[in-house]
């Protein structure tokens, strides 16, 4: 006979959220393992080429700066190889960004040799894949929020809340096993909001702190860091997400001579006290984002929203992306102005508007006229091409709206180059243009499309009749 506790349970458990966005549905299946390269392969080719976790927290490196956790060491690394040559033969290294729950099976399929997350990455069954020693031990996942809202100390306090994660976190599965302990307490399940493959751990603290998202979970030592930064996070220490776990990096498992090679020079690693110096530097400086719709400026989004839809759908565009752009550059005010130049709602130049015939920019309906056809003069000219999805599409156009489209173009062929992704601007070229002109480009992207994404969460409150208008080139 089975007990009501667990009947209850294996009920409740029907209703729980999915733990993992980007995971097919159906059992975990094992990845076919391609031919391994040990050490003496990689010194043969001369090139170690390590999978890393796109996130810029893990792998950003700007303008020769490193930003990333994972740089110095892996720079490290690369140095102490190296210096273990007998052949005098150096080892360069290849970085191989993925979305960090790709990691293990790129890996698998022989795409790389070396994987250095930067976070917590469970090992899955079914994968020839081995741990280093640990990097950090101890590791807890904390809740994070923000100061001044509600503090939680117990789990229970959690049921019915939503949590904003982002693609591969260690959090899905410590969330599913806390929605049975709540099953049996008969208490509402936590839901996961899994956020968007265009944003990374970094960009849902951002948003956080924006108020865009309310609450998030990540591993304590990412949220100090970037509590450094971002002042108003508030991180919830007393809660136990769950056990710690340990941060390391992976080979394959048959690669024995690498894996020994990445335990010795982990046991001597010593990380340098000004680590995180060009982090601290480059990041205050940066563009921050802010909540969209408080009651001021959903109001001023109401009365702006038949121009932009009007404007919007004549270039065959989402509304939204005009309504973020305009955030961005006036914060929703048509008579913004810029010493330089750029003039109202839109922040276009007056050289801009006549390339697309349109002058007068100081009137609201021809201001966002000309910065709706420009947008989709770029578009259309440089970025038609099918191999672009429309969010892959729109983040060049933007880009190009900020930087000039030849620039960008020119960033696009140095990635194609370097066996990055040409038609994916997001932790692609990005990283190109991350290091040729500075986090300038990248961030004005970046805020411009969490900005998209907290309008299109609440689409239809925004759109009254649920007038939709989206691209369809």
């Amino acid at each position: 006979m089975i007990r009501p506790s667990v009947l209850l349970l294996l009920c409740a458990s029907l209703l729980l959220p999915m733990t993992a966005v980007a995971r097919l549905p159906g059992p975990l299946q094992a990845v076919p393992a391609a031919k391994v390269r040990d050490l003496s392969e990689i010194r043969s080719s001369r090139v170690l080429r390590v999978l890393v976790n796109q996130s810029r927290n893990s792998s950003g490196e700007v303008q020769g700066q490193a930003i990333g956790v994972e740089y110095h060491r892996l720079r490290a690394f690369e140095q102490y190889l190296n210096g273990h040559s007998r052949d005098g033969q150096e080892i360069t290294l290849k970085i191989i960004p993925k979305a960090k729950d790709q990691l293990l099976g790129a890996l698998q399929r022989g795409e790389g040799d070396l994987v250095a997350p930067g976070e917590l990455l469970e090992l899955q069954p079914g994968y020839a894949v081995a741990s280093s020693e640990p990097i950090a031990s101890n590791v807890p996942l904390v809740l994070v929020g923000i100061k001044g809202q509600r503090r939680y100390t117990k789990v229970e306090q959690l049921a019915g809340k939503t949590l904003a994660l982002p693609t591969g976190s260690a959090a899905g599965e410590a969330i599913s096993q806390l929605n049975q302990k709540l099953a049996l307490h008969k208490l509402a399940p936590i839901k996961i909001e899994w956020v968007d493959p265009t944003l990374a751990v970094e960009d849902v603290l951002e948003m956080v702190q924006g108020g865009i998202f309310q609450l998030t979970v990540v591993e304590l030592p990412i949220a100090e860091r970037w509590g450094k930064i971002l002042p108003k996070l508030r991180v919830d220490r007393q809660l136990v997400i769950s056990e710690p776990g340990e941060e390391n990096w992976f080979v394959r498992r048959d690669a024995s001579m690498l894996r020994a090679s990445v335990d010795r020079f982990l046991s001597g690693y010593k990380k340098p006290a000004n680590e995180d110096a060009a982090f601290l530097r480059i990041y205050r400086r940066l563009y921050q984002v802010h909540y969209p719709l408080a009651k001021a400026d959903r109001q001023r989004l109401e009365k702006l929203r038949p121009t932009l839809q009007k404007h919007a759908a004549a270039q065959n565009m989402d509304w939204l992306n005009l309504a973020a752009l305009a955030f961005k550059e006036s914060a929703l005010q048509p008579n913004a102005r810029s010493g330089s130049g750029p003039t109202g709602l839109m922040q276009i130049t007056p050289s801009a508007a006549q390339r697309v015939g349109v002058n007068n920019i100081q009137n609201l309906d021809a201001n966002v006229q000309a910065g709706a056809k420009y947008l989709a003069l770029i578009r259309r000219k440089f970025f038609n091409s099918p191999k672009l999805n429309e969010r892959e599409r729109m983040a060049f156009t933007l880009a190009a709206y900020n930087i000039g489209p030849e620039r960008v173009q020119g960033m696009r062929a140095e990635a194609r180059r370097r066996g990055l992704n040409p038609n994916q601007w997001f932790f692609q070229v990005e990283r190109i243009a991350m290091e040729q002109v500075g986090m300038g480009a990248v961030s004005y992207v970046n805020s411009v499309n969490k900005y998209y994404l907290a309008f299109d969460r609440e689409r239809e409150s925004l759109e009254p009749g649920g007038q939709k208008v989206v691209s369809r080139k």
